[in-house]
């Protein structure tokens, strides 16, 4: 592990090493911009914290760690530039934005199935019809903002993929497989996760509502939204994982 860490970390900050550019730019009263950095942090302590875990668990959660800090360390280099970006112009990032949901969404994901996994058999249909959601909804939302087509008509194709989702999670096979894996620890976890794209989630829909369909929030109000819901959802969602999987392994002990 300490092989691991020393490779890690030092990638970290090759890779964040542009934002040390602007670090003297960021104003005190630039709260956004707070924001994106304390997020940045977080999301390079998270990974840290995941890939060390990774040593108390059993080897079926392994993989769910790996990916949970692969979530935060691909967040952590976004945030880095986004907030360099932000700092810079006073301009919302989105493509940089999407391009970290595009990565990390799609892992936090394929989550459920690996935490089902873990467990119990599990047909291959659940990796692929979240995968295929999770880029629906993706998909409508960037093309919505970036104005490549209407923002009314991105928000009613994101919808679709985030309520596809919800329905996989909640009552498709997925939520079937879950209720009989016979796991607490994975239950906990599915619930959890679920839980936090139902209610966490729902934060980026209603920030796309208010900012380009409304026009009732500026650049620093919507970024400010999305960066506090990033926060919660992934280095959240990534908490409850390593919580099963702690629970789960000390079980099987």
């Amino acid at each position: 592990m300490r092989g691991l860490l020393s490779r890690v970390i030092p990638a970290v900050l090759v890779f964040t090493m542009p934002s040390l550019v602007f670090a003297g730019d960021l104003a005190a009263n630039d709260y956004v911009g707070v924001t994106f950095w304390i997020i940045s942090i977080a999301m390079v302590a998270s990974t840290v914290f995941f890939l060390v875990e990774r040593d108390r668990v059993n080897p079926k959660w392994k993989t769910s760690l790996t990916v949970t800090a692969l979530v935060t360390l691909i967040a952590a280099v976004h945030y880095f530039y986004m907030r360099d970006v932000w700092v810079a112009t006073g301009d919302s990032p989105t493509v940089f934005r999407y391009i970290d949901w595009l990565l990390t969404v799609p892992l936090l994901m394929i989550e459920f199935y690996f935490i089902l996994a873990a467990v119990t058999a599990v047909s291959v249909g659940i990796f692929w019809r979240l995968l295929i959601g999770t880029l629906v909804m993706l998909v409508g939302g960037y093309l919505g903002e970036a104005g490549i087509i209407s923002a009314m008509l991105g928000f009613i194709i994101g919808m679709a993929g985030w309520i596809y989702i919800l329905y996989e999670i909640f009552a498709g096979e997925a939520a079937q497989k879950s209720e009989s894996c016979g796991s607490a620890g994975a239950q906990m976890a599915f619930n959890a996760c679920r839980t936090i794209v139902l209610v966490g989630w729902a934060i980026y829909p209603l920030g796309y509502l208010l900012g380009y369909l409304m026009g009732a929030a500026d650049a620093a109000s919507l970024n400010l939204v999305y960066n506090l819901a990033d926060f919660v959802n992934k280095i959240g969602f990534g908490i409850f994982i390593w919580a099963a999987a702690v629970t789960d392994s000390e079980e099987s002990a």
